[in-house]
């Protein structure tokens, strides 16, 4: 082979190692991730990892063939009012129709209410992930389902299902002669939403139960403080189920999550349930809680059918299905509780 013929192999080599390369990079999925809270929120953190899990599991590699952008709409700590939430959401608006992804995944009930709502049958495919809210009273506001079977739009779901009931029957086995729990959440939808499900799950199947709920609804940082106060000195509550989000002082001041349960565990004494099972890093006793990567894994999966070609409106709305059994040994042993051994060995994560 004489070197004019070498020469145009290699060149030859060179242009297919180049158009494979550009085939590649330009078959890459945009996926836009807008989070309700901030970036490192231990509700909306989980579930990215969780969706980016599934699509890398599925082959969509974040840096190969796969873009993911992340905003976070931070509305707890910083944007908790309305008109500041609104604004946020005007934001997102703009970078969807400038950006036009191939996916977009809202996290959490604000993102959800304030974007996906106005985008219902617009060129965007979206997914919720840890709604809230009954599906069926978004879209008494504006149509963006058929049924949870088959959405018909152009969004499907994953449910933020609280497995309550389980929660509940796990305390009793924790806590000996469990007679009374106080499920205590604020004035926000997500806050009112948690209300309404769990009074739903109760009324479907929580017979034979044998647990007095108490609910309260705290206006305010200051309601809260006092309510807890009341609660943890009464003995006839033993266990507590903290779901506010988002309270506000009397100067104005945010609290979210973060600080509420940092607080209840500084300054309470009584046993508590975890919405969310990473709630018990923080320090609650724990028990069954909402396990959030794997809500975001099964949001992921639903985003992997929608980029091999599966409109949302064809893939059912589905509950969180998988609740986790964690514990914090450290909070046991500040109550002065042992937690049972056969308990132990079901959790899913202990933390010590």
């Amino acid at each position: 082979m004489n070197s004019r013929s070498v020469f145009c192999s290699g060149l030859c080599l060179c242009l297919l190692l180049f158009c494979a390369t550009y085939a590649v990079a330009a078959k890459a999925k945009n996926i836009l991730i807008v989070h309700s809270y901030c970036l490192d929120s231990i509700c909306g953190a989980p579930q990215a990892q969780g969706v980016l899990e599934s699509l890398a599991k599925a082959g969509f590699v974040e840096g190969k063939n796969l873009n993911v952008e992340h905003y976070a709409m931070d509305t707890r700590r910083v944007n908790n009012s309305p008109q500041l939430i609104a604004e946020q959401a005007g934001l997102v608006l703009q970078k969807v129709h400038s950006s036009k992804p191939d996916v977009l995944v809202l996290l959490d009930d604000n993102a959800i209410r304030t974007i996906g709502l106005k985008l219902v049958d617009s060129d965007i495919n979206i997914v919720f992930s840890g709604m809230n809210a009954q599906p069926e009273d978004y879209n008494s506001k504006v149509r963006w389902m058929e049924s949870r079977s088959k959405p018909g739009h152009n969004i499907t779901s994953v449910y933020e299902k609280l497995h309550f009931i389980a929660a509940c029957k796990v305390q009793k086995k924790v806590v000996p002669g469990l007679e009374k729990i106080l499920i205590i959440s604020d004035e926000s939808p997500t806050g009112r939403a948690v209300i309404k499900q769990i009074k739903k799950e109760v009324k479907e199947k929580g017979s034979g139960l044998d647990i007095d709920l108490e609910f309260r609804i705290a206006f305010s940082w200051e309601e809260y403080i006092e309510a807890l106060k009341l609660a943890c000195e009464d003995k006839s509550i033993g266990t507590i189920y903290p779901a506010a989000t988002l309270l506000i002082d009397k100067n104005g001041k945010g609290y979210s999550t973060l600080d509420i349960i940092k607080w209840t565990v500084a300054n309470c004494q009584t046993p508590g349930i975890p919405i969310n099972y990473s709630f018990a890093r923080l320090g609650l006793l724990g028990g069954a809680g909402v396990d959030f990567i794997a809500m975001g894994r099964q949001a992921g999966k639903m985003v992997v059918e929608i980029l091999k070609g599966v409109p949302p409106g064809y893939i059912p709305i589905e509950d969180a299905q998988r609740y986790a059994l964690v514990f914090n040994l450290k909070r046991a042993k500040e109550l002065g509780m042992e937690i049972p051994t056969d308990i132990l060995m079901a959790a899913d994560v202990i933390y010590k």
